[in-house]
C-alpha cells in the first residue's frame, strides 16, 4: 500500500510540483509546473491562431449572450444554458479561497497575471467546446446530446472498429476520479465556514447540504432546471456587493491600480524575491479558476442546442471571462480595498471574512458563508452534470451507472462535510491534472478542426451582414 501512496505521489508531484526552476534576480526562483508548461503555450498559440479571440469577438460573445436562441430541445440545452452550467463549476470556492491564497503568496501582483492567463485562456476554452460540438452524439438517457473530451479523443485516437480508446478511456476515469475529490472539498469548505459564521456543527450542515443535492441529482432532469435560477442570482448578488464596495472606496482605486501593476512588473519585486510568486500563483489561479484546457466544460458545451458549432465555443470563452475577469477580480478587490492593519495575521477564508468584516461588519461574515455556500452548492450540481456523458463513455448508456455514480458522489459530499481527507483531495487535483494533459494531447494536434469552423462562423456572420 505503501509503494502505490509513493507511486502515486511521484506523478502528483509531476503534475503540480515545480519541473523546471528559473533562478531570478534577488535570490527569486520561478517554478513551473507541467500542467502550467502545457496550458500557457497553449493557450498562446491558439490565441495567435484564432487572430486574438478574446479581443477581436469580444462583442459577438456579448451579443450571443443576449442572443434569443434555441431554447434546447428534447433534452438538449440551449448555448446559454451550457454556459450557466459551465459556469456553476467554474465559479466556486476557487474564486474566493484561491485568489485570497494567490494574493497572500503573490500579492496583489498576482492579480495582474491572473487577468493574463484568463484571457489566454479563453481562446483554448473555445477550442475544446467547439471540438465537443463537432464530436457530440445522441444521449438516448437524458435525451439530446452528449460529448466532450473523451468523444473528441475516441474520435481522433479510437480504431475504425469502434474500440474504446484507452486515452479516451483513462480521460474519463480521470474525471469521475476528479469529481469525487471535489465533491470532499466542497462539503469540507461549506461546513466549516458556517461553523465559524453561525456556530452550526458540522454533521448538521452535512445531513442537510447532501439531501438537497440528493434531491436534484437523483432526478432526471432538475439540475439545470436549479442552476438555470440559481447561478445568474448568486454571481451578480456577488459581483452586486463587490461595486458596492469598489464605489465605496473609488477614492483607493488608484492605489491599487498602482499596487497591482507595479508588483506585476516592479523591479522591486524582482530585487526582494517576489515577482516568481506574483506570476506563478496568478497565472495558477486564472488556469485552475476558468478551467480553459482541463476538458470540463466541453462536457456541458457539447449538449448545447446551438445553430453552429463555433457558437459553442465562444459561449465557453465567455464563461472564462465571467469567471476569472470579473468574479475573481471581485473577490481580489473587496480584499485590497480593506486596509493592512484590518486583514494582518490572517490567512485563507479568515482573510476573506476578515475584508468583508470590515466592510460591512459581522454581516460580511455572513454573507460569505452564504455565498460560498451557494458556490459550492451550484459547483457539486454542476460536476454531477457533466459525469454523465463520462459514466455513459466508461459504462454504456446504462441507468445503474449513472445512479451508482451519482450515490458515489454523494457519499464523498457527505464524508467530506465531517473530516478532511487530504488524499482524497489530493486525488482530485491529481484527476483534474491527468484530465488536462489527456485534453492537450488531443486540441494541440487537432484544434485546426475548431479553427476551420470559427472561420466558417466568422464568414457566415460577416455575409449576413453585408447582405442587410
Amino acid at each position: 500500500m505503501q509503494f502505490l501512496k509513493d507511486v502515486f505521489y511521484f506523478l502528483f508531484n509531476i503534475l503540480w510540483g515545480d519541473l523546471i526552476t528559473i533562478p531570478l534576480p534577488g535570490g527569486d526562483v520561478l517554478g513551473i509546473s507541467l500542467l502550467v508548461l502545457l496550458l500557457i503555450p497553449a493557450g498562446i498559440y491558439f490565441t495567435i491562431r484564432t487572430r486574438f479571440l478574446p479581443i477581436r469577438l469580444f462583442p459577438e460573445m456579448l451579443r450571443l449572450s443576449v442572443e434569443k436562441g434555441s431554447k434546447g430541445n428534447g433534452g438538449a440545452l440551449s448555448g446559454m444554458q451550457a454556459l450557466i452550467v459551465s459556469t456553476a463549476t467554474r465559479v466556486g470556492m476557487g474564486n474566493m479561497v484561491g485568489v485570497v491564497a494567490a494574493l497572500s503568496v503573490g500579492g496583489a501582483g498576482a492579480v495582474f497575471w491572473m487577468w493574463v492567463a484568463a484571457l489566454i485562456g479563453m481562446s483554448t476554452a473555445f477550442v475544446e467546446a467547439t471540438l465537443a460540438q463537432l464530436h457530440k452524439e445522441p444521449d438516448s438517457l437524458y435525451g439530446g446530446t452528449r460529448g466532450g473530451p473523451a468523444y473528441y479523443i475516441q474520435h481522433f485516437f479510437g480504431s475504425k472498429k469502434h474500440r474504446r480508446s484507452i486515452l479516451a478511456v483513462l480521460f474519463a476515469l480521470s474525471g469521475l476520479l476528479c469529481w469525487c475529490g471535489v465533491s470532499q472539498v466542497i462539503s469540507n469548505s461549506v461546513t466549516s465556514a458556517f461553523h465559524n459564521a453561525f456556530d452550526i456543527p458540522p454533521i448538521a450542515t452535512t445531513v442537510i447540504l447532501v439531501a438537497l443535492a440528493a434531491v436534484i441529482v437523483l432526478r432526471k432532469n432538475a439540475s439545470v432546471k436549479v442552476l438555470d435560477i440559481m447561478v445568474p442570482i448568486m454571481a451578480a448578488f456577488y459581483f452586486c456587493i463587490a461595486v458596492f464596495v469598489i464605489v465605496k472606496n473609488a477614492a483607493l482605486l488608484p492605489d491599487v491600480f498602482q499596487r497591482i501593476f507595479s508588483e506585476a512588473f516592479g523591479l522591486r519585486q524582482i530585487a526582494g524575491g517576489g515577482f516568481g510568486a506574483a506570476l506563478m500563483n496568478g497565472v495558477k489561479r486564472g488556469l485552475f479558476s476558468n478551467e480553459a484546457g482541463s476538458g470540463s466544460a466541453p462536457c456541458a458545451a457539447a449538449e448545447a442546442d446551438v445553430s453552429h458549432p463555433a457558437k459553442s465555443g465562444l459561449f465557453q470563452a465567455f464563461g472564462v471571462f465571467i469567471d476569472t475577469i470579473i468574479i475573481c477580480s471581485c473577490t481580489a478587490f473587496i480584499v485590497l480595498l480593506a486596509p493592512a492593519e484590518a486583514l494582518e495575521g490572517l490567512s485563507g477564508m479568515e482573510l476573506l471574512q476578515g475584508a468583508m468584516f470590515h466592510h460591512f461588519g459581522y454581516a460580511g461574515v455572513i454573507f460569505i458563508a452564504i455565498v460560498l455556500f451557494l458556490f459550492c452548492f451550484s459547483t457539486f450540481i454542476g460536476i454531477l452534470y457533466y459525469a454523465r456523458s463520462n459514466v455513459a463513455f466508461v459504462f454504456g448508456d446504462r441507468w445503474g451507472a449513472q445512479i451508482a455514480y451519482k450515490i458515489l458522489a454523494l457519499a464523498m459530499l457527505f464524508i467530506g462535510g465531517l473530516a478532511a481527507y487530504t488524499f482524497v483531495w489530493d486525488l482530485g487535483d491529481f484527476g483534474v491534472g491527468l484530465m488536462t494533459v489527456f485534453n492537450m494531447v488531443a486540441i494541440l494536434p487537432f484544434g485546426g478542426e475548431a479553427i476551420r469552423s470559427l472561420n466558417e462562423y466568422t464568414a457566415l456572420r460577416k455575409a449576413a451582414k453585408d447582405s442587410k
